[in-house]
Formats: C-alpha cells, sequence, structure tokens
C-alpha cells in the first residue's frame, strides 16, 4: 500500500485494534514452490529466522530461491493485535510489519548468509517505508529464535553500518527483537508464494547496492 501526505507512527499497545484469540483465515498446507509444509512442527535440525524488508511478496521470493531455504511463510509480527488482516496491518493500528519466515537447514545455508541476503536486499535506512511503500508495516526488522541469532543479528547490523555510512547511507532503522516477545500471525493464503502465483506481480524489494560483509550469499536475482 503506498501512502503519501502523512508521516507514518506505531500505535501504542492501548492504542492497537484488539484483533481476535482465533485465525480468520486457513493457512495453504504446502509452498507452491519448495513443495514443504508452510506450518510446524518442521523437521528436527532446522532452524526459524524472521525477517522483515518490506513488502512480503518479493521478500519471501528472495528467500525461497536461497538453497538450504526449507519453506518460507508470509506473515505479520512486531505488533500488538491478535490474528489481523491484511486491511488492518495496512491501516497502522496494529503495529506490525510484513514478514516472511524463513525455515532453514543451517547445515546449507548459515544464518549469517541469510542476513547478507536481508541486508543487501532492501535499505534498512529508511524507516517506516521501502521505496514508494509508505507505512509502519513496511519497515525493517529482525526477529530472533536464539540468542546466537540475536548476537548475529547485531553484529551484522554493525557491520552494515560501517559500510553503509561510507557510502553516504545513514542510520540503520532496523529494530532486532526476539520473536518469542513478538508473536507471528500468518498471512492470508493468496498472500503465500504471491509471486510464484502471480509472475509478473509486483515485488517492491531493492538494496542499496552496498554490500555487506558478512556472510556468503548474494542478493541477485
Amino acid at each position: 500500500m503506498m501512502l503519501f501526505g502523512r508521516t507514518p507512527v506505531l500505535p501504542a499497545p492501548d492504542e492497537a485494534l484488539r484483533g481476535r484469540p482465533e485465525p480468520q483465515f486457513a493457512v495453504p498446507e504446502r509452498h507452491t514452490v519448495l513443495g514443504n509444509p508452510l506450518l510446524g512442527p518442521y523437521p528436527e535440525g532446522l532452524q526459524v529466522a524472521d525477517f522483515a524488508l518490506g513488502c512480503f511478496w518479493g521478500a519471501e521470493r528472495k528467500f525461497w530461491q536461497t538453497e538450504g531455504v526449507w519453506t518460507t511463510l508470509a506473515g505479520y509480527q512486531g505488533g500488538y493485535t491478535e490474528n489481523p488482516s491484511y486491511e488492518e496491518v495496512c491501516s497502522g493500528r496494529t503495529g506490525h510489519t510484513e514478514v516472511v519466515r524463513v525455515v532453514f537447514d543451517p547445515s546449507v545455508v548459515s544464518y549469517a548468509a541469510l542476513l547478507k541476503l536481508f541486508w543487501e536486499s532492501h535499505d534498512p535506512t529508511q524507516g517506516f517505508r521501502q521505496g514508494n511503500d509508505v507505512g509502519t508495516q513496511y519497515r525493517s526488522a529482525l526477529y530472533t529464535h536464539s540468542p546466537a541469532q540475536a548476537a548475529e543479528a547485531a553484529a551484522s547490523r554493525d557491520a552494515y553500518q560501517r559500510v553503509l555510512a561510507g557510502s553516504g547511507y545513514g542510520e540503520i532503522t532496523t529494530e532486532i527483537l526476539p520473536a518469542a516477545d513478538r508473536a507471528f500471525y500468518p498471512a492470508e493464503g493468496y498472500h503465500q508464494q504471491y509471486l510464484d502465483k502471480n509472475p509478473g506481480g509486483y515485488c517492491g524489494i531493492g538494496g542499496t547496492g552496498v554490500s555487506c560483509p558478512v556472510g556468503v550469499a548474494r542478493a541477485d536475482g
């Protein structure tokens, strides 16, 4: 959603929409590209990571195209409203951002490599926007699933900040928080693997062109 003429503001917890205790919609069983289940429990040995880098349509494709990724799932995270809808998230009244949950095999692709892909696939200095997409739901975020992930996320942010500053960019605005403190809600079925179902659809993902000095993944494509 493109919003102009006002500055997005996150709602306080008591200002957010109330939501509901149960999901409003069913999630498809399997990933349309990878063929694996979207929802857990996941096979032993796999790890989970959550990335917010703008519109989740293009962001999800970045990750499912990465070797070692077992499944991806578009969703909402970082807010206060239980089981929100897309329309509610876009209203700016839930506090959520659009997120891709990535389930990956760490023996094939490291979390550091996924962080490199994350940083290079968007501009983390833009605050509540990515390009022409403006709103709190487009903010950059990392929701971590272990102390090790939290440490790697913070270290990669600091490393990327140094090279971004050297290229004339401002401060990184990415929020880094424990996933346990920010519930993840799957998005509606039509959002899942959207660009596989709609190859010519809107992507909205683009990086700064500045290489991140961590991991080994690339943000090409």
